[in-house]
């Protein structure tokens, strides 16, 4: 074991990083527990927080769901990562979720996937949820750990464990959206941290989850959105007009040419 300090979560570390196979492990002064992993090959970093397991009602629902513990990315995947994957993978135009080359990489884009908000460091925007599972499905792949995105259900629990302090912290503290983003993406993390450990749950981007349903649904809020619409409550499904100006018969999989405030965030099994 060796002894650091470092400024990660928006807390300083105050315990000494555990030294596993391929695994460095920490908790906080606030008492979450992070974790760093890396994509092989390259020199893209990134820290997830433990979330403990417990019962969630997502909105509009009166029973509750059991949820079972997970690690959820800190921040929301950034393009530092998404440019790793595109770059390893030999473009499929073709690509269908449900196909069996779930790890093509992505086709051309229509117009600039990330509207000149901010690249390097910045959240991965414009991205449809099957790009973000294959996404999920290539980090799996080169890692050897499952990763996936966050259920509807898990995305609540950090969610709930986020907003919750005590006495209560507004959100505006640590969430970007319409009253300060100033008409943009924002780099990952600079917002600092929610009550759990993550950065930009609420705001910065809408993230993608998966839902029981199939439907198509993002969670938190965006930079685009009035602070009364980001938080624990924010759930939205996919509209025709994030696509509308994607002149392709039919539609890309892979990018929403309308959707500058979708993104998501990567949860790995334990």
């Amino acid at each position: 074991m060796s002894k650091v300090t470092s400024a990660t979560s928006g807390c300083r570390l105050a315990a000494s990083w555990l030294v596993g196979v391929g695994m460095l492990v920490a908790t906080t002064a606030h008492g979450q527990t992070v974790t760093v992993d890396s994509i092989p090959g390259t020199l893209v970093r990134f820290e997830l927080v433990h979330v403990p397991g417990g019962a969630v009602r997502l909105p509009g629902q009166t029973d509750s769901v059991a949820v079972k513990s997970f690690w959820v990315g800190r921040t929301e995947v950034l393009w530092d990562a998404y440019d790793a994957f595109t770059l390893s993978r030999k473009p499929s135009p073709r690509y269908s979720p449900a196909g069996a080359d779930a790890v093509a990489g992505p086709s051309k884009p229509y117009g600039n996937p990330d509207y000149g908000f901010g690249h390097r460091g910045f959240p991965v925007i414009s991205v449809t949820r099957a790009a973000a599972e294959a996404f999920c499905a290539w980090l799996s792949a080169v890692t050897g750990k499952r990763y996936r995105l966050p259920t509807d259900a898990e995305w609540q629990r950090a969610a709930d464990l986020a907003a919750t302090a005590s006495p209560p912290v507004p959100i505006d503290e640590f969430a970007w959206h319409a009253g300060n983003a100033n008409g943009t993406t924002r780099p990952g993390g600079s917002r600092g941290a929610d009550r759990l450990g993550t950065s930009d749950l609420f705001g910065n981007v809408a993230e993608w989850v998966t839902t029981g349903d199939g439907q198509l649904v993002v969670r938190g809020g965006s930079w685009r959105d009035p602070i009364e619409q980001v938080g624990p409550a924010s759930r939205r499904k996919q509209q025709s007009s994030w696509n509308e100006r994607d002149p392709q018969i039919p539609k890309s999989n892979w990018w929403l040419s309308d959707g500058p405030f979708v993104g998501f965030r990567i949860v790995r099994e334990p």
